[in-house]
């Protein structure tokens, strides 16, 4: 079993959260944002850290201020970055670093990456545009990463289907049924989410991490 630890950390705009799914023997390290719609239990972020530590990769997973406030409205994109790079500004750094989150959390990694030093980003459910409004593109923030970035995208996700991102600028997986919270139509195995975002995750993170360490 990983070793939890929840540890309240400063930031310019108030403590932020980190909960460390800690591996034993490590390879890399995963950090996570949560969406502005939820927390770190979402589904996804929370079947990672259940999982990806037995594999030798930490899961540290942050908790925006605003959310420890207990606010319901997060604040703008700067005042997350802001608070994000602040929390990660103590973590150790004698592994390889991914950086990545779902929604929202996945927009603050993709501007941040180059500023962390990550060696990757995973984004889930990234929010291509708001729902019914594809002019309103976010596009640049995921192509302007600067690391190779890994997108898993819900079939049926509002916010952006898979058909909608372009092909050959990044690495693209479908998870099939599957909505912009991961969630799927009854009828369909929740659990084959979960197990499709772990291993792909785990694989593709355990490519970039040994090319890191060469």
């Amino acid at each position: 079993m990983p070793n939890v630890v929840k540890r309240l950390v400063p930031t310019p705009v108030g403590d932020a959260r980190l909960i460390v799914d800690e591996a034993g023997i490590r390879r890399g390290t995963l950090v996570l944002g949560h969406g502005a719609g939820g927390g770190v239990g979402a589904r996804d972020l929370a079947a990672l850290a259940a999982s990806l530590p037995g594999e030798g990769i930490t899961v540290v997973r942050v908790e925006q201020p605003w959310k420890v406030a207990g606010k319901k409205a997060a604040p703008a994109p700067p005042t997350l970055d802001r608070a994000w790079l602040a929390a990660l500004d103590g973590l150790p750094r004698d592994v390889p670093l991914a950086v990545g989150g779902r929604s929202a959390g996945a927009r603050v990694a993709c501007r941040t990456a180059l500023d962390v030093g990550a060696a990757a980003v995973v984004a889930l459910a990234f929010p291509l545009h708001p729902p019914g409004r594809p002019e309103r593109s976010r596009l640049a923030e995921l192509t302007g990463a600067g690391v190779p970035t890994l997108v898993l995208q819900g079939e049926r996700d509002t916010f952006g289907r898979p058909e909608e991102f372009p092909a050959g600028v990044f690495e693209l997986v479908t998870v099939p049924h599957a909505d912009h919270g991961m969630a799927v139509p009854a009828g369909h195995d929740l659990r084959a989410v979960s197990e499709r975002v772990v291993q792909t995750v785990l694989d593709w993170l355990g490519n970039v991490f040994a090319a890191a360490t060469r």
